[in-house]
């Protein structure tokens, strides 16, 4: 089954590579090769197997070196069981490919119609999760808004051709009047204005459209009139919605003790699996020392809560009696043990949300309890390709989340690296000869494990004690047990960190090199103190719990304190840029290498895999040219200019104050490219869409020199100097190169600023030493009086108006001239004028507006104005990130939406009315 699976798994994880879903002819040809597969599967391994019965030709071949013939039907055989089990795989990759498809057509099937789009419309349903409050407040407040999934059981408008969503996600932000509980389970008619599932795209950033697919949810959206939204009677119920209420009441016992406690979002976090509420300084802490799997329940929390389940339920069935005759007599004490870890592993994974880690936790567990139930002896590996099976039965999308990759990268390192470690137990005398046939859960992962001990270990509290103060075999024996236990930890650790280290490179753009320390303190502290306070906590009654929970935040608070230490050890995290596919294949390749059982042929030449990896080659363009990549931050500007050496940013996009883009996208964006200094970032001007995420680009990014258009008093100088940045006013005639590419800004003149903050923009020139080729341009004919071999330059206008455009067209019209022009205001009617236009003549022409913006950006008739000099259009809306290579010769246009197109992605394009 392990060839099944994993072939099942390469199939669904082909699938969801896909622009498109499969067409009738693609299920034809793959139905075909499935088929084909199976058969010659059959044939080829019934073949070989029958052959290896019938003469026993191996051990011919063993023993009679001269029989060429018997070597050869032996190779042969070998050869047939190769290509048999590769058709194995291959069915099962076209099964999974088949199955991932089917899912995905039934999940896109629901759709809300385009025209429903930014219209209001009434709803009727239930809430269906656990509200997630906003980080200002953390609670449910008058302050704060909310969002939760929502489950719709009528549509107040007319019928639609499609199948309506059932499921949307809504946000509720208060007005004139705090927020009313939000409680799961709790019916209510509203008024929502919804949209289309849709999110930021760009390049090497986390696909959220993704993830809202996986959840099934197919539209997005706000309460549009919460005066007016009516609670409704009865409240709806089943066992997910109790479950959903439960882990709100306990979320809202831990409001009420911890308040604003600092670290009280992790206690929520372990409790119900919650995560919205853990603080971005306790979030970038755990990242940096690689810590954060601790936050998210997974199986280390699983297996405490399974194996403290199967002990008690193991030894409460010992002392059990029925009508005088021990329980033990009529079902076995080991077999109740692991039923009840399994129920109560079942409710503590629901309590948690269900994620993925604990998804394969669950199903090692549960394979592993069938296997035992059925006196049948299966191998860690098996347990481990059923749990990624059933995990991608469930959720084929799940391989889009770097928690899949995670959990099942570092079970399966484990199991690896234990292959060629064998272990000698020195109380292997104290065993039953059958003892690993009759519980083949013995070593296995996390969860597993513990409830293997506690079922298999059935002592009271003095033998235990005797166990640890008096060891068998004397003092001398128990330090070799312990040691050999220090051994293993370390070890297994080993194994984590070097086989995790490619996937967190890829997913975070970092190698927490102080991670294994780090977790060497964290998971013992998290394993033994904190989690079971947390979880004593939920089981007791008020006032008791206060106690514990105040307790485990005291456990959290040392344990932040210590890795606060680790993190500010110099080196402590290694900061890499996205890998791509070729340093992901050598580390993956280097990590086998390197994990491999001892005696392995030249296994130090392994980490010199990794060298492309850590070592990555310069990303940069070449002397003479720019890299240009307006970035997709919904309503606002951030452009990200890049020479061979040298990188400006040019605004930041928002901030706190409306979509925190600049924290969300631009400071990611930035680290997962490799972009750990600025020279310059630029901020055009002080309205919050270009400088509101400044200040996390700040906290994040080293800055050499801040460039900004706005008033000396605003508190974007005092932090810049803060972060040791040099600070320059914007002003037209500032003029400097780096390699070989010039810089020069155009306007605001020198002096006070004066009028309104669009009056006084930064606008910025960037010239190349590249040249374009002699002949008719990107649009097909010759523009007038453009001399071929003209330089390449990109004119940012950031948000100018008429007014600007009309005086800079008066001083110097041929310093506008440029082949691509990030769009003036995102499209205004108040820009973008005709002489301005016909000045600059761009070849291309980037909006950077939001989708389905309030502004109604751009503006029909500017986008048309646009569109009649046939110049390439780019939205960001639309396209999502742009990025534009203006190199020798040529100018290379790059959408995200095509290069990085998923079949989920909507292929509608908005109304520009």
């Amino acid at each position: 089954m392990r060839a099944v699976w994993c072939g099942f798994a390469l199939g669904v994880i082909v699938l969801q590579q896909q622009a498109a879903l499969p067409g009738w002819r693609c299920w034809l040809a793959l139905g075909f090769a499935g088929v084909l597969a199976m058969a010659w599967a059959a044939l080829a391994l019934r073949g070989a197997l029958l052959d290896d019965r019938g003469d026993g030709s191996d051990d011919v071949a063993a023993d009679t070196a001269a029989n060429l013939s018997t070597r050869f039907k032996a190779s042969g055989a070998r050869w047939r069981v190769a290509s048999g089990w590769a058709a194995v795989w291959l069915a099962a990759a076209c099964a999974g490919f088949g199955y991932a498809a089917w899912r995905a057509e039934i999940r896109l099937a629901e759709a809300l119609p385009v025209a429903w789009q930014t219209r209001d419309v009434d709803v009727t349903g239930y809430i269906a999760s656990l509200p997630a409050y906003s980080k200002n407040d953390g609670k449910n407040d008058a302050e704060g808004g909310a969002s939760f999934l929502f489950h719709v059981e009528s549509w107040g408008g007319r019928g639609a051709a499609t199948p309506l969503p059932h499921l949307i996600q809504l946000s509720w932000v208060p007005r004139d009047a705090p927020l009313p509980p939000l409680v799961p389970g709790a019916r209510w008619r509203l008024t929502v204005r919804l949209k289309r599932p849709h999110g930021n795209g760009n390049f090497g950033l986390r696909d959220s459209e993704a993830a809202l697919l996986a959840r099934g949810v197919r539209a997005t959206g706000y309460i549009s009139d919460p005066q007016h939204a009516t609670r409704l009677a009865p409240d709806a119920g089943g066992f997910g919605v109790r479950i959903e209420r439960r882990r709100a009441a306990l979320r809202a016992r831990i409001d009420a003790v911890l308040g604003q406690a600092p670290h009280r979002g992790i206690v929520i976090a372990l409790a119900t699996g919650a995560q919205d509420a853990v603080s971005d300084a306790d979030w970038r802490l755990m990242r940096n020392t690689g810590t954060s799997h601790l936050v998210a329940i997974s199986g280390l929390h699983l297996a405490f809560v399974a194996g403290l389940a199967g002990w008690a339920a193991g030894a409460l069935w010992r002392r059990a009696r029925w009508r005088g005759v021990p329980a033990p007599l009529f079902l076995p004490a080991q077999r109740v043990a692991l039923a009840g870890a399994l129920v109560a592993a079942a409710l503590y994974a629901a309590l948690a949300g269900f994620n993925v880690p604990v998804q394969r936790a669950l199903g090692m567990l549960a394979v592993a309890a069938l296997a035992l139930f059925a006196g049948r002896a299966i191998d860690r590996a098996t347990i481990l390709a059923w749990a990624l099976g059933l995990v991608l039965l469930r959720d084929p999308w799940a391989v889009t989340a770097a928690g899949f990759w995670l959990s099942f990268g570092a079970v399966a390192a484990i199991l690896y690296a234990a292959t060629g470690v064998p272990r000698v137990r020195r109380d292997a005398p104290d065993r039953m000869p059958d003892e690993d046939f009759a519980n083949p859960m013995r070593d296995k992962d996390d969860a597993t494990a513990s409830v293997s001990r506690a079922v298999r270990e059935p002592r009271g509290l003095r033998e235990r004690l005797r166990a640890v103060f008096a060891p068998r075999g004397g003092w001398r024996a128990g330090a070799q047990r312990w040691r050999a236990r220090v051994a293993d930890s370390a070890r297994v650790q080993w194994a984590v960190t070097v086989a995790l280290a490619p996937l967190t490179a890829y997913w975070f753009g970092q190698i927490p090199l102080i991670g294994p320390f780090a977790n060497a303190f964290a998971i013992p502290w998290v394993s033994m103190l904190v989690t079971p306070t947390v979880l004593t906590s939920a089981a007791l009654p008020a006032p008791l719990d206060a106690y514990a929970l105040h307790a485990a935040h005291r456990f959290i608070s040392v344990m932040m304190q210590a890795l606060g230490a680790f993190a500010d050890l110099p080196g402590a995290v290694l900061r890499l840029p996205q890998p791509g596919a070729w340093p992901l294949v050598c580390a993956a390749v280097g990590v086998a290498w390197l994990l491999a059982p001892r005696g392995w042929p030249l296994r130090w030449l392994a980490p010199f895999t990794w060298l492309p990896l850590v070592i990555p080659a310069p990303g940069g363009p070449p002397p003479g040219a720019f890299r240009l990549t307006a970035l997709d931050i919904g309503q606002g500007t951030s452009v990200l200019v890049e020479t061979a050496h040298h990188t400006l940013l040019f605004d930041a996009g928002p901030g706190p104050e409306s979509t925190h883009a600049g924290e969300r996208i631009v400071v990611p964006y930035l680290q997962a490219h490799g972009v750990q200094r600025l020279d310059t970032l630029m901020i055009s001007h002080d309205d919050s869409d270009h400088s509101g995420g400044a200040p996390a680009v700040l906290d994040a990014i080293r800055v050499d020199t801040f460039v900004a258009g706005i008033a000396r008093a605003h508190p974007l100088w005092a932090k810049a100097q803060e972060q040791g940045a040099r600070r320059v006013q914007c002003a037209a005639g500032q003029r400097w190169q780096w390699d070989g590419v010039g810089f020069e800004v155009l306007w605001p003149d020198p002096g006070p600023l004066a009028g309104k903050p669009n009056g006084h923009c930064c606008v910025l020139r960037v010239t190349s030493a590249a040249e374009l080729p002699d002949g008719p341009d990107a649009r097909g004919d010759e523009p007038a009086g453009e001399p071929a071999g003209e330089p390449v330059t990109a004119l940012i206008a950031a948000d100018i108006e008429a007014n600007v455009e009309r005086t800079l067209l008066a001083r110097a019209p041929e310093r506008l001239r440029a082949q691509v022009l990030i769009v003036p205001h995102h499209g205004s009617r108040t820009s973008s004028t005709e002489p301005f236009l016909d000045s600059v003549w761009p070849l291309v022409a980037v909006f950077q507006v939001g989708f389905l913006n309030r502004f109604h950006h751009p503006n029909p008739g500017v986008y048309a104005r646009y569109a009649a000099r046939h110049i390439v259009l780019a939205r960001s809306d639309t396209d999502g990130a742009v990025r534009i290579e203006a190199r020798a010769g040529a100018i290379g246009v790059e959408r995200f939406r095509e290069h990085a197109r998923r079949y989920w992605m909507d292929p509608r394009a908005p109304d520009v009315n």
